[in-house]
């Protein structure tokens, strides 16, 4: 695949990643000339344990391994409070 085949989506606690694959190989002899296609869609959606920074999110496709790294957004993160007495 091709990283302009695969799209990515993050709203709030939710990421989807979809995309298409397409192959076509052809060949040619003296007598025939034979050519393949394959395709396949693919997506998959996952909830995520808090919402993300939809702004900083970032995402490489590197020898066929898609790594997405996301930070999460100011609200989710844990904020301390002071008693007063």
């Amino acid at each position: 695949m091709k990283p302009e085949d695969i799209d990515i989506e993050v709203s709030g606690d939710l990421i989807r990643v979809s995309g298409e694959h397409v192959e076509e190989k052809e060949e040619k002899g003296r007598r025939f000339h034979r050519v393949e296609r394959q395709s396949g869609a693919f997506e998959r959606s996952v909830r995520l344990p808090s919402p993300v920074n939809e702004k900083d999110v970032d995402a490489e496709y590197k020898d066929g391994v898609l790594t997405v790294t996301m930070k999460k957004s100011e609200e989710a993160k844990t904020h301390k409070i002071t008693v007063k007495g």
